[in-house]
């Protein structure tokens, strides 16, 4: 299945959205204001199978040329994000391939949904780009065991981890060049494990007005999604709808030489094979 949560109506204090799933050219929306609050009912598969099982009679639509969309899961308890993933990023930043995964925290205030603006205003003097798998939790992990942590997925999501380099490097701690609010888009769709095996492969790429800045792909990552989801349930409880950014690959600005970084204007296109496609502009 491919889930979305799209936006049905412009307001001043923010849009009115609904969860919806695709079917065919269209989107079905569902009896939830987004996908947090479809997923944390157990049996949301069950609620959207019904809806694509109604198909004929589905009274609350939309085109997917019509669609616009909402950070696929605008409200998430929990968001956290693991450096340093890939071989060849480790590599470009001149670290070690790490013994255990290298994580931080984002807000969901930092989420953006697709074709919204990358607001770095008055700030992006060192804006640089990170094209990333993410998974989403489908039920209460703690202390899972990785097969556990596999069942426990929901799905998997396109997100760019923009990153304020002169920010992240003003201490050791990375937090707050990766939190600013609007910066992190994250979208436009949730699909489901049977349609998406990041084990397998599946290609990550960034381009940069066109350019292909990154390309690569995750059957080398260091820590597979479901080893992260486990680790992760640890130390804290995941619950449903929480989303894990799973790193980025080789090619970010700050390892090229010289460092390249984003210019106000500049459009980001990320893309995760067999998921989709986000574009934002950068607003500096």
């Amino acid at each position: 299945m491919r889930l979305a949560t799209v936006i049905t109506a412009a307001q001043e204090d923010g849009p009115t959205t609904r969860a919806a799933v695709q079917s065919g050219g269209r989107f079905i929306l569902l009896a939830a204001r987004d996908l947090n609050e479809l997923l944390e009912r157990p049996d949301w598969q069950e609620q959207a199978a019904a809806a694509l099982a109604a198909d004929s009679t589905a009274t609350e639509s939309m085109s997917l040329a019509d669609a616009r969309f909402a950070a696929v899961l605008p409200r998430p308890g929990k968001v956290i994000c693991c450096g340093l993933n890939y071989a060849d990023h480790i590599q470009e930043m001149g670290r070690e391939v790490p013994e255990y995964p290298t994580l931080f925290a984002k807000y969901a205030d930092t989420l953006i949904g697709d074709g919204a603006s990358i607001d770095a205003a008055g700030h992006g003097a060192k804006l640089d780009w990170e094209a990333e798998l993410a998974v989403v939790v489908g039920v209460p992990l703690k202390n899972a065991s990785p097969a556990e942590a596999a069942a426990g997925i929901a799905g998997y999501t396109v997100a760019n981890d923009i990153s304020l380099r002169d920010w992240q490097n003003r201490t050791l701690q990375w937090f707050q060049g990766k939190a600013f609010d609007h910066t992190t888009p994250l979208g436009p769709v949730l699909v489901t494990p049977d349609e998406c095996d990041p084990e397998a492969g599946v290609r990550v790429r960034c381009l940069i007005n066109g350019e292909e800045v990154q390309n690569g792909n995750t059957k080398t990552l260091v820590f597979t999604a479901a080893a992260l989801l486990a680790y992760i349930s640890t130390f804290t409880q995941l619950r449903p709808g929480d989303v894990v950014l799973t790193g980025t690959p080789g090619g970010v600005g700050m390892g090229a030489t010289p460092p390249r970084f984003l210019q106000g204007g500049d459009v980001v296109t990320t893309e995760v094979e067999g998921i989709g496609t986000l574009t934002n502009t950068v607003r500096l």
